[in-house]
């Protein structure tokens, strides 16, 4: 048993040091989420947390407002076990409900007063799949519920897309030894279709039920958006 948290510590430590890299304003980002939602949801909330990675999110709303509870999903099953020994240093373990798969998965009779999914979207190919996914979302959603999504964003054809990739990537370069053979490496796959622009994001939101749409976050090619329920 020892051993197994140790390993999970050991994914949740590196997953923490790859996500700040990846989103220089990541925890400012999560400050605001927590800001948002606090002021949105009522001491007692259901909120559903779609890939939550190594646990920051669930630690970020879950340590200050300890009348939430969460239904965290995650397809990966390592990243899943890793968010579940943070959760349980931080003391919020038993008000999770843990679900290893994507949305999908998600029992169609479950409601919440809340959602976030951050970070997650661009890892989808195809418009009608991220559809989909934030359709799914709002099946799940009381009326009026909170969302907030993150998402890299932009259009990879576009020169000033590429050169906040070349900003990002000599970030990475700063920011850590590796070299730049070895962040080229990690960095396959960003100059991709699976990123949409602000504009395709605004209007999935809209056409999947979703109104009151702000930006909150623009950090290089990532952004974030506040929304609610129609």
């Amino acid at each position: 048993m020892a051993d197994k948290m140790e390993f999970n510590q050991e994914i949740a430590t590196e997953y923490d040091k790859g996500v700040r890299r990846t989103l220089p304003r990541y925890d400012p980002m999560l400050r605001l989420s927590q800001t948002f939602l606090h002021y949105a949801l009522k001491e007692q909330a259901d909120v559903l947390v779609v890939g939550c990675g190594g646990g920051n999110e669930l630690k970020a709303f879950g340590v200050p407002n300890p009348g939430w509870h969460f239904t965290a999903v995650d397809p990966a099953k390592a990243m899943l076990e890793a968010a579940k020994v943070k959760a349980k240093q931080v003391g919020i373990e038993k008000r999770i409900e843990w679900i290893n798969g994507t949305v999908m998965d998600v029992p169609k009779e479950k409601h919440f007063d809340g959602a976030t999914c951050i970070l997650v979207l661009h890892f989808i190919p195809e418009v009608k799949e991220k559809k989909a996914l934030l359709a799914k979302i709002r099946s799940h959603l009381n009326s009026g519920a909170p969302f907030v999504l993150v998402s890299k964003f932009g259009d990879p054809n576009d020169p000033e897309f590429k050169e906040l990739v070349t900003l990002w990537k000599n970030y990475w370069l700063d920011m850590t030894n590796l070299s730049a053979q070895k962040v080229e490496e990690l960095m396959k796959g960003t100059l991709t279709d699976s990123s949409i622009s602000e504009v395709e994001i605004r209007q999935l939101l809209t056409d999947t039920g979703f109104h009151r749409i702000a930006n909150f976050l623009k950090t290089n090619q990532f952004g974030g958006w506040i929304c609610y329920a129609d």
